[in-house]
């Protein structure tokens, strides 16, 4: 949905994070039919699993590999101009993808290069397209700004992949064809994105310069803190990797009730962005960020020994809610916390934690899985980002007590954020 339209702080009155929300949108729909399109051509070419994983590898090892030398660029030169160049890197591979596909010249190994360029577009699009949204609004409409984003990445989630399905009846050139449209419309809407910023001074590359990320959020411990709640609750909390063993061994459900599942954490987090783009979180952000990630851990926990779908697909509902939360808390959090010529690199060392968390977290569930069973691990991975939330909340008391978003002096306590 567009961002909240009522009242004198409403976000539309921004032009430019209007703009940014518009373009945004635009992209990460047409990524999400894109990425639909290229599964069922790849496995519809091989017939083999196995395939399907390619194209999950040679979008992951760039977004990893790239990811401090795309935030260093992105604190040296004009953000915007390198959302641009990237989207438009972008935009010829999809391009390439609708043409080849058209003249029946395109094979595995072509489609995999193309999505392999993509994946180095993003990887460095990625910290300069996240670092651009401080300076597109004022501080406390932050969080809102960024949970309208949420929403919109939400949606297109839940929206893109059924709209490039539905689309693919007519051909793979057909869904590429509407991607490339809605990354044409995302780039003209960016090329009009006008805000006041002054240019980063621009630093040598240095080793010093591309590892100063790491060294900024190891030295500030608002930043770690929530950088590490992030990490460790979702490589314990990952139910959803052992959705297709719940829904048949547990639940004992089909296909349509896997589907059902898959969705659920997107709803709630859908509809929490939505309601977090209509209100300012302007107290307790600290608390609410450690209720939310230990909800997170409840949903788990109750998922874990339901066997009922209904109470299943409300506990999922839930987990993607208080995820919501806690992601819109702890990334303006580390948005605010961290100087503007620094924000590029702090990203991209987030962006490693995240995609590092995501994958680790899949494959630590089912190992786990393999050892004690699916609803073994998932409770112990319920229990585990409790005792995660317990252990940051003793390590980071300034964390714990935070009031606002920005920055405070809080009155001491004995305790010191360290581990």
């Amino acid at each position: 949905m567009p961002p909240h339209s009522s009242g004198a702080d409403s976000l539309l009155r921004h032009r430019a994070f209007v703009f940014y929300w518009f373009a945004r949108n635009a992209s990460s729909f047409g990524f999400q039919m894109m990425s639909v399109a290229v599964g069922w051509q790849i496995y519809a070419i091989t017939g083999r699993a196995v395939d399907l994983g390619l194209i999950g590898l040679v979008q992951f090892v760039p977004s990893v590999l790239l990811a401090l030398p795309a935030g260093h660029v992105a604190d040296q030169f004009d953000r915007r101009r390198i959302v641009k160049l990237c989207q438009a890197v972008e935009w010829i591979a999809i391009v390439l993808l609708a043409g080849f596909s058209l003249s029946g010249h395109l094979d595995e190994a072509g489609i995999l290069a193309l999505v392999f360029v993509v994946g180095v577009a993003k990887a460095f699009e990625f910290p300069a397209m996240s670092s651009m949204l401080p300076a597109l609004v004022p501080t406390p409409l932050l969080p809102r700004a960024m949970a309208s984003s949420s929403a919109a990445g939400q949606a297109a989630m839940i929206a893109g992949p059924a709209l490039g399905g539905l689309l693919y009846v007519a051909g793979p050139a057909t869904v590429y064809g509407v991607s490339a449209l809605l990354y044409l419309v995302a780039l003209t809407l960016m090329s009009r994105l006008v805000y006041d910023h002054a240019p980063p001074r621009r630093e040598p590359a240095t080793l010093k310069t591309l590892f100063a990320g790491v060294h900024f959020i190891r030295h500030r411990p608002a930043v770690f803190g929530v950088i590490s709640l992030d990490l460790f609750a979702v490589l314990l909390g990952g139910a959803t990797a052992l959705l297709p063993i719940f829904a048949r061994d547990v639940l004992h459900t089909g296909p349509w009730g896997l589907g059902l599942l898959r969705s659920a954490p997107a709803v709630g987090a859908l509809l929490m962005s939505i309601w977090l783009s209509r209100h300012t979180l302007e107290r307790r952000v600290g608390p609410i960020m450690f209720a939310s990630v230990a909800g997170f851990g409840l949903a788990t926990l109750v998922f874990a020994v339901s066997t009922s779908l209904p109470l299943s697909l409300a506990a999922l509902f839930a987990l993607g809610a208080f995820d919501m939360v806690s992601m819109v808390i702890r990334g303006a959090l580390v948005q605010l916390e961290t100087p503007d010529d620094m924000r590029g690199r702090v990203s991209a060392v987030n962006a490693i934690f995240v995609n590092t968390s995501n994958q680790l977290g899949e494959f630590e569930s089912g190992i786990l899985a393999a050892a004690v069973g699916a609803v073994n691990a998932t409770v112990i991975g319920g229990i585990g980002t409790l005792v995660v939330v317990g252990l940051w909340m003793w390590w980071f008391p300034s964390l714990r007590r935070r009031q606002g978003l920005v920055s405070e002096p809080v009155p001491a306590e004995g305790a010191s954020d360290t581990i």
